[in-house]
């Protein structure tokens, strides 16, 4: 990525000194590049493969930029709002509760957080082993089931279609919370009998146990749970399908949840670091293209996309000098 660069004329109005010679900016002059540390997700989805091609990305346009595994959307949020990260990964509905104080973030409080950047719809997996005989959330009472990492976006979602299911959340299904990797290594040990996980497609660890075929898996439907979720959950969450190309083994789409992911940053951010980001990676998205299958959707107006938790104002401003 070496051909990589940033656009300083964009950035930063040069002026003219008394003897005509240009004058930066202490910003341009100083030594030190512009810290842009970016918060993920676990190995085993999207998230971190996205981010650390984000890093190389933003590091190749002169930041100091690195990219760190995390529990995921209520992580980043907590790391970003506490000024340990300056970018962090989320799904908007995670998004959303932190901005409210609900929901992971009920003991946090409100959280000052704004949309960067909207990238791309994960899709709720709901993967069962073929053995178990799940083949509908109803299925899933009494049964083995990793709701996912303990207030990560895919609990909070797991505890909503388990609701809309007629399930209790709590007592119905024998909980673990456990990431996407780890679901998958516990399904194939036969420790529990199905998974949660909302990520993109395809997501590694599914995608490797998918093509080992031991167990065999179903991945089971969520999108009949939507009009109840939507009912209490306007906006947050809209109807997808799994395509049948997705993962090894699937022969037929499956009716999904999805939910948008976004790039988050603290309310209190910098314009001139906002429009910096934003300008390192779309006069590079090319390279960002390259990073991973999802990282290949993002475009300008996608990016620009409303949402139901707010842009950074500096991002507004960007969108619309770019004509998004």
């Amino acid at each position: 990525m070496s051909n990589i660069s940033i656009s300083r004329r964009r950035l930063f109005a040069i002026g003219a000194g008394a003897a005509g010679m240009a004058v930066l900016p202490a910003l341009v002059q100083a030594a030190s590049p512009m810290r842009a540390w970016i918060v993920t997700g676990g190995k085993g989805g999207v998230f971190y493969p996205y981010g650390q091609g984000l890093a190389e990305v933003l590091s190749s346009a002169h930041f100091d930029s690195k990219a760190e595994a995390t529990g995921g959307s209520v992580d980043n949020a907590r790391l970003v709002q506490a000024g340990k990260a300056d970018i962090g990964f989320s799904t908007v509905d995670s998004a959303y509760d932190a901005l409210h104080g609900t929901g992971a973030y009920a003991k946090d409080g409100k959280l000052d957080l704004r949309v960067l950047a909207v990238l791309y719809d994960s899709y709720l997996h709901v993967v069962a082993s073929r053995e178990s005989g799940i083949a509908s959330i109803a299925d899933l009472k009494g049964k083995r089931v990793s709701i996912g990492s303990a207030g990560s976006s895919t609990e909070a979602i797991a505890d909503r279609v388990l609701e809309a299911a007629g399930i209790d959340p709590a007592s119905g299904v024998t909980r673990a919370n456990l990431g996407v990797a780890e679901s998958a290594v516990a399904l194939k040990d036969g420790k529990i009998d199905a998974f949660f996980w909302i990520g993109g497609v395809p997501t590694a660890a599914v995608a490797e146990l998918a093509s080992a075929g031991k167990p065999a898996i179903t991945f089971v439907p969520t999108g009949v749970q939507h009009a109840a979720i939507d009912r209490k959950y306007p906006g947050l969450y809209r109807e997808l399908t799994l395509p049948k190309s997705a993962y090894a083994g699937m022969t037929a789409n499956v009716p999904s949840l999805g939910v948008a992911n976004v790039l988050i940053v603290s309310a209190s951010a910098t314009d001139d670091f906002v429009t910096a980001v934003l300008t390192g990676i779309f006069d590079n998205l090319d390279a960002v293209h390259k990073v991973h299958p999802e990282a290949a959707r993002l475009a300008l107006d996608r990016a620009a996309s409303t949402t139901a938790v707010p842009f950074h104002p500096a991002a507004t401003a960007f969108y619309k000098a770019r004509g998004a």
